[in-house]
């Protein structure tokens, strides 16, 4: 299968993609919908707010995460998974994973996208996705032993993003070079894994050239900056909770639309 039907940025976007937290340790909602009717209600919300897919997750990548086995991970998946498959088969449903036994045990059930945070580093990853038609989100992350680099805000960091460009260039080229269309897969720019505010700063003024500098058009790409660290900090409130930055959040989605980027991960899409 050369291409993917991604809904709205067919168009004319943007397209919205709701995260949906299936994890009881969760930076943003704490497991507030673990339980699958508590999910299926949460994932109504997110469509009525203008989402076009939803993203399950149930492994956290907050900084000091502990690692969670493919086991766990489904157990937590299937059950909420179904519930949406069957009362919103309509939906299009993207499973935010690294693990190649969730991938593809979600491939079974219906998920329409893969999302590994880790660029489909595993090479038994990379060939499910290969095989499967599925869209595919890619992001660029640094990894420290089983977990991510969450390195703190507050302490200095790169003031350029040559560093984060390449590493995106290498997720890039990763899929590419494996034979997947293009037309496959949307590039995220990872901001907050493994960088700095000052990186991340850098990489998000570095948006309108981002495209030229990587060869790939803007609507091919993900930005997921929903309620992250970023946000608090650009809105000059570091300390904002998290449950507090969608206004902030909505204003940067704005910014970014009108840079030509058409596709958020977010936890509110208005």
């Amino acid at each position: 299968m050369d291409t993917f039907d991604w809904g709205p940025l067919t168009t004319g976007g943007p397209l919205f993609i709701g995260i949906l937290n299936l994890t009881p340790d969760s930076f943003s909602d704490g497991g507030r919908y673990s339980a699958p009717d508590a999910a299926l209600t949460q994932a109504r919300q997110l469509v009525v707010g203008g989402c076009g897919m939803v993203d399950l997750g149930a492994e956290s990548t907050r900084p000091g995460a502990a690692p969670v086995s493919p086991e766990s991970e489904w157990q937590r998946l299937e059950a909420p998974l179904r519930t949406m498959r069957a009362a919103l088969p309509r939906l299009p449903l993207s499973l935010d994973t690294r693990h190649v036994a969730t991938a593809a045990r979600g491939l079974a059930e219906g998920i329409a996208v893969l999302n590994d945070v880790t660029g489909f580093r595993d090479p038994d990853l990379l060939q499910l996705a290969k095989g499967s038609g599925c869209g595919l989100i890619a992001m660029r992350s640094r990894i420290r032993g089983e977990g991510f680099e969450m390195p703190t805000y507050e302490g200095a960091g790169e003031t350029t993003v040559d560093r984060a460009i390449a590493e995106l260039a290498e997720v890039r080229d990763r899929l590419l070079d494996a034979g997947i269309a293009p037309q496959r897969i949307l590039l995220d720019p990872g901001f907050g894994f493994g960088t700095t505010f000052t990186e991340d700063l850098a990489l998000w003024n570095a948006l309108p050239e981002l495209g030229t500098r990587l060869d790939w058009p803007h609507d091919r790409f993900c930005l997921g900056i929903s309620r992250k660290r970023f946000v608090a900090w650009q809105a000059g409130n570091p300390s904002l909770p998290p449950a507090l930055r969608d206004p902030a959040s909505a204003a940067l989605h704005r910014q970014a639309c009108d840079a030509g980027f058409k596709i958020f991960r977010t936890h509110q899409s208005s």
